[in-house]
């Protein structure tokens, strides 16, 4: 017999790292460049001043550099050590020596004049700094409160509205649009809650009703054989239909931001879930392991254990064929949590089929699957990771998919702790 090819090997994974964030104060703030604008204008226009005044008072003393006078005969006594007079002289030559004093003198005073002209152009320009910071703070208060209320909005209270006062500028029509913009927004999202509310119950009462009444028909012991079979086959389909609908419900609800939080233990949440998919990993071959440390979050216990529970669930359905375990060893979910660096992280590994680091993103989009885009299984409905990214969203945390060496996934959740 040919020898089986070797199974091909895991892609590489991907090498990029997201940038990094930029720090607050390295942020470039509309208040800091108003601020830099402000200052750069007058230190230039200080500069441009200081400089016409420089110019116009050499030239008023360089008009004044010859002597008004002429010494024709006396004794002239120098009064600093650096006019230097001859003692003895003609005339002409005691003048040249004047007049060489008068010229230092003038440049001793224009660089006086300069060198005061600049301190006194440096205070100013930190006082026109701090005025412009002042000032630019005070324009853009209105923009500070846009963005407060809209912090607000984002954590899911669509009550709150700006109602900016003053006068009828740019900012107030800003506000006064965001304001409007609020109004359709809570609107919709009232409708959109009343809406979850109705579908929820209008599709689950006769899938409900339909669930009893294959249950009450397959309880008949008389029953033809035909029938019991048909009943199970609707009552999967009816099972599979309700699991849809949960689903759909779930990640509707879980887009939005989480407004009421409690510590939640998500060593605790993934022992939960584990418990909830032993049976079927037993049923399955496949063994689960992994050290669990404590990692307390604030969010949604029960949100939170769905991710954790969609995570298993997969890695455990998701796992090395049954023909394949006893070349490879049995497949294996490793499930282990741990608090690191101001984040608590679930890490959730499995052995299974090669995944493509190019398909990776694609896992995360509702209905689909590797390497087929819609539903067709019996092993989910598809919206297990789609869940998971909206609810680890919601608790402002993020879920990365990697391809694990030899097959399989790593998915790691990190959360803010």
């Amino acid at each position: 017999m040919a020898a089986t090819p070797a199974p091909p090997g895991a892609p590489p994974k991907p090498t990029w790292d997201p940038r990094e964030p930029v720090q607050p104060w390295l942020r470039p703030t509309i208040r800091i460049r108003l601020t830099l604008l402000y200052g750069g204008m007058f230190l230039i226009a200080g500069i441009l001043l200081l400089s016409i005044i420089y110019l116009f008072t050499a030239q008023a003393l360089n008009n004044i550099s010859e002597l008004p006078f002429e010494i024709v005969s006396g004794k002239v006594k120098p009064t600093t050590d650096w006019c230097v007079l001859p003692e003895e002289g003609s005339g002409e030559q005691f003048n040249q020596a004047v007049s060489g004093c008068l010229a230092h003198q003038r440049e001793l005073a224009l660089d006086d004049l300069l060198r005061r002209s600049l301190f006194a152009l440096l205070g100013l320009s930190i006082i026109a700094f701090a005025f412009g910071y002042a000032m630019a703070g005070r324009v853009l208060s209105p923009l500070g409160r846009i963005t407060r209320t809209a912090r607000r909005v984002a954590g899911s209270d669509l009550s709150r509205r700006i109602e900016l006062d003053g006068p009828d500028d740019e900012l107030k029509e800003l506000a006064d649009t965001f304001d409007e913009m609020l109004d359709r927004l809570e609107r919709a999202f009232t409708a959109q809650q009343r809406f979850v509310a109705n579908a929820s119950h209008e599709l689950r009462t006769p899938l409900a009703i339909n669930r009893t009444l294959l249950e009450v028909q397959l309880s008949d012991p008389g029953a033809p054989v035909e029938l019991r079979q048909l009943g199970k086959t609707l009552l999967a389909t009816n099972e599979r239909s309700e699991q849809l609908v949960e689903g759909l419900l779930l990640l509707a609800r879980s887009d939005n931001q989480i407004v009421e939080r409690k510590p939640v233990d998500l060593a605790e949440v993934a022992s939960r879930a584990i418990d909830q998919v032993r049976s079927e990993a037993e049923a399955l071959g496949v063994a689960i392991r992994g050290e669990r440390a404590p990692a307390v979050v604030q969010g949604n216990g029960v949100l939170l254990e769905r991710i954790a529970l969609n995570l298993v669930q997969n890695a455990v359905r998701y796992n090395v064929p049954r023909d394949e375990e006893a070349e490879a060893g049995g497949g294996w979910v490793e499930v282990s949590t741990e608090a690191a660096e101001g984040q608590a992280v679930l890490v959730v590994s499995n052995t299974g089929p090669v995944v493509p680091a190019y398909e990776v993103d694609n896992l995360f989009e509702p209905f689909r699957r590797l390497r087929q885009q819609r539903t067709g299984s019996d092993k989910g409905v598809g919206l297990g990771l789609s869940i998971a990214r909206s609810v680890a969203r919601a608790h402002g945390g993020r879920i990365i998919a990697e391809p694990r060496e030899g097959g399989g996934l790593v998915m790691r959740v990190t959360l803010p702790i």
